[in-house]
């Protein structure tokens, strides 16, 4: 079976071109949850997630089929502890990467399927950024978040359509080392788990961040939480115009457009960092 694995921006995802569908991915343990792929010559290969690459016409959900007429290929990704995710801003510009590399799309613009709906992407030329219509973000109501045993934030709910809690800080260091899960009050806003970012301003439309994902721990990077903690910043400033803003992350830069009406444009990178033969009896063996 082949496989390749891409990064996006710090975030390393395990892609396999076709893993069957019954196959589910088993977290390595620990409190950061990884991925971990083992090699023939004995190497481990670890990742945030995995994508897998699937006509769209033949998923299993059927609001993922009802976008085959938009969108030939789906977005399967799934969070290092096996849960499923909605959207994953840096898994998509992966995603377009391996579907060019491997010869299913050429450069230009094309439409994506996820389980948080069709997303427009486009990429101008072979090994370039990847721009990203990730839509409008939904408001949810307020809520407050506990670092360990330290100290409680109020935070910013943002659906993206995966779930966000946006904490404005001091200084990234409050977020303490994020070993453990963030505990949020009251308990029902998230049941099904939320991404938490800790967001300090760096200057006009300049944010930098870190972030603790659900299923995985925190990351180096989260490209709906990036999206998530711009508008929440937005709304923070007042600002109502169309803008671009800059954001810093553990694994890089990134940059955000925002129209008035509050679409929102993610661009960046996404690179091949190897190729690799996993084995289809350990999959399963493993799932």
């Amino acid at each position: 079976m082949d496989h390749c694995g891409r990064g996006a921006r710090g975030n390393p995802t395990a892609l396999p071109a076709g893993v069957p569908r019954d196959i589910r991915p088993r977290c390595g343990g620990g409190p950061h949850h990884l991925l971990r792929l083992p090699l023939p010559d004995n190497r481990i290969v670890g990742a945030d997630g995995l994508i897998r690459i699937v006509p769209t016409a033949s998923a299993e959900d059927p609001f993922v089929r009802g976008q085959a007429a938009d969108a030939e290929w789906f977005m399967d990704y799934r969070n290092a502890d096996g849960s499923l995710a909605e959207m994953c801003g840096n898994g998509v510009r992966v995603f377009v990467h391996a579907l060019i590399a491997e010869g299913r799309m050429q450069p230009g613009a094309f439409a994506v399927a996820t389980r948080g709906g069709v997303r427009h992407v486009s990429i101008d030329v072979v090994g370039g950024d990847v721009a990203v219509d990730m839509g409008v973000g939904e408001p949810l109501l307020p809520s407050s978040i506990t670092i360990g045993e330290g100290e409680t934030f109020p935070a910013a709910g943002m659906l993206f359509p995966n779930p966000h809690a946006v904490v404005f800080v001091d200084s990234l260091d409050d977020a303490g080392d994020l070993l453990d899960v963030p505990a949020w009050q009251p308990t029902e806003r998230y049941p099904n788990g939320v991404n938490v970012e800790f967001v300090r301003f760096v200057g006009p439309r300049h944010i930098e961040m870190r972030v603790h994902e659900r299923g995985i721990g925190e990351t180096l990077s989260c490209g709906t939480g990036i999206c998530a903690a711009v508008n929440v910043a937005r709304d923070a400033e007042q600002e109502t115009g169309a803008a671009t803003w800059t954001v810093d992350l553990p694994g890089g830069r990134v940059s955000v457009q925002v129209t008035a009406d509050g679409a929102t444009t993610l661009r960046g990178p996404a690179v091949l960092v190897g190729e690799f033969d996993i084995d289809e009896e350990w999959l399963r063996r493993e799932a």
